[in-house]
């Protein structure tokens, strides 16, 4: 049995984080379906940018929606949609299985709305209905601003993929705006059964301060991170508050371990597949993590409920310099400046193909 189908099979759904128009194409999304498990995917902007670039395999689609003279950003939205309305009818057959818990794909919103609520809900409730696939995310980052938007679209019935969350408290903020979406549809007389999963990004953590802790904690602060946010989940889950909507029809909102491709060439290139295994989340990895994993992967031991050794591991980075709190706040305001700037490059991108084929 491959490594994927036993991660598959203790709970964890496995995402493939990317996106191209050959993945589709040629058949290999779907061989990742067939083969090594695959039930959902994500994508960003990056994604799209590099899938544009490197091939011409979107050329007759720009020319398609070049005639409608359209902005660069309503261009790209064009594009990006035909990809992943593709990709969602590939995943519909594992939506409809678990009865509407795996088999999606996300799209993101502009990252220059992360400050901007209103704007957010705007172009969120658009590009849904653009969309018009009932295994589609819309993916809000889980900023301040971003939660409001979050409580919002939830209340209205479209189904979020909150990210840009990094530590316990982000994702502890990501699920109370969840629950108040929830919490008002019941009070509205509204089906509670509205969709989410929240996204904590895991590798940066250690990049960021590969050069700041010695050895022995190398590669070991996301982990730690993420077995503290397993540990918020799985006590939210457990809670009065939960349970009382869950009665009442709710699903729970899933957590789903992001940026899990390991950034250290000297590290293992499965670390933060084999170490996050646990029941009701989702890992969405690159293609190459994925392939790895396929290949020589092993799955580890579950995370504990509790956190396990996660809060001593952390007091072992305290005593090393390493203020978690600080550092996550200012992942998650970086992680948006440079959402915005992929976005920059991404419609300078689509202006560039534009002019070539024009």
């Amino acid at each position: 049995m491959k490594p994927t189908q036993q991660l598959h099979d203790i709970g964890q759904s496995l995402w493939l984080d990317n996106i191209r128009r050959d993945l589709l194409t040629s058949g290999t999304l779907q061989g990742y379906i067939d083969e090594l498990s695959v039930t959902g995917l994500t994508s960003n902007p990056t994604i799209f940018d590099e899938a544009f670039k490197g091939s011409t395999d979107y050329d007759d689609s720009f020319r398609t929606h070049m005639k409608k003279n359209l902005s660069p950003e309503d261009l790209f939205f064009e594009l990006a949609i035909e990809d992943l309305t593709a990709a969602a009818d590939l995943f519909r057959p594992a939506h409809d299985a678990t009865s509407g818990i795996d088999g999606w794909v996300s799209l993101e919103v502009s990252p220059k709305l992360a400050y901007k609520t209103q704007d957010s809900i705007a172009q969120a409730k658009r590009l849904h209905g653009q969309a018009n696939r009932p295994n589609l995310f819309i993916k809000i980052p889980g900023t301040k601003d971003g939660c409001p938007a979050i409580e919002e679209l939830i209340f209205q019935g479209i189904a979020v993929n909150i990210t840009l969350l990094f530590d316990a408290s982000h994702y502890q903020s990501a699920a109370e705006a969840y629950l108040r979406g929830i919490e008002r549809r019941v009070d509205a007389d509204l089906s509670p059964d509205v969709p989410s999963v929240a996204s904590v990004f895991i590798s940066r953590w250690d990049k960021a301060i590969a050069d700041q802790v010695p050895p022995g904690l190398k590669d070991q602060l996301g982990i730690a991170i993420a077995k503290r946010t397993y540990r918020a989940y799985r006590e939210l889950l457990a809670s009065d508050r939960w349970q009382r909507l869950e009665n009442l029809g709710a699903r729970p909102q899933r957590l789903l371990w992001a940026s899990t491709g390991t950034k250290d060439p000297d590290a293992s290139d499965v670390l933060y597949i084999s170490s996050l295994p646990a029941p009701h989340t989702i890992n969405t990895m690159p293609e190459k993590t994925l392939l790895a994993f396929a290949d020589h992967g092993k799955v580890g031991d579950l995370m504990p409920a509790d956190g396990g050794d996660a809060e001593a591991v952390l007091k072992e980075f305290a005593s090393a310099g390493i203020d978690a709190d600080a550092l996550g706040a200012k992942l998650q305001s970086d992680g948006a400046d440079s959402f915005v700037k992929s976005w920059d490059e991404l419609l300078a991108g689509v202006e560039n193909k534009v002019a070539s084929l024009g």
